[in-house]
């Protein structure tokens, strides 16, 4: 095995950095322990440096390290916390007390049919949506193909957008 000093590590490694944030982030929602995440995956790439040298793909490898230290984060005790709410954008218009509750009821609605989706359904969306992740970042997360995040993203899309028409229809009556 090849010795393996901090210049070929940093350039093998650290190199991946925004990346690997990214889909930290995506995973556990919270910048902080992204951060964490971040860290304890270098400290183990370090610590198996000479162990690595024989990696083809440094970044495949470094994904799918990161994936795993997510999914056991989500898995621990530290994860016990509540979802984050979704932020809302709000559109430009001229506003009024009626039209603000309107959208606001609007907004809630579309939240509540989000979650009902299927798990799978409801990540890819809110990864494309809310997380503004590209489909290769998504298909990298996810460990899902190219076929399945769009199929997913389209499925997703359409039973929301056929739960909110029924439901509209219904208020109007």
């Amino acid at each position: 095995m090849e010795k393996v000093n901090a210049d070929s590590f940093k350039e093998r490694f650290l190199s991946l950095h925004p990346k690997l944030y990214r889909v930290a982030f995506a995973l556990v929602e919270n910048k902080a322990e992204a951060e964490d995440i971040l860290q304890d995956a270098y400290c183990k790439l370090w610590n198996k440096r000479e162990e690595l040298t024989e990696i083809q793909n440094p970044e495949a490898f470094s994904v799918t390290l990161i994936k795993n230290l997510c999914l056991d984060f989500l898995r621990s005790a530290r994860a016990n916390r509540s979802e984050e709410q979704i932020e809302s954008v709000q559109p430009v218009y001229e506003s009024t007390p009626d039209r603000e509750l309107e959208t606001a009821n609007e907004l809630e609605t579309v939240k509540e049919l989000i979650e009902r989706l299927p798990e799978n359904q409801r990540r890819v969306l809110k990864l494309r949506g809310f997380d503004d992740c590209s489909m290769e970042e998504i298909e990298e997360i996810t460990g899902l193909s190219a076929v399945n995040v769009r199929t997913l993203l389209s499925r997703a899309r359409k039973a929301i957008r056929e739960q909110y028409t029924k439901i509209t229809i219904l208020y109007e009556r």
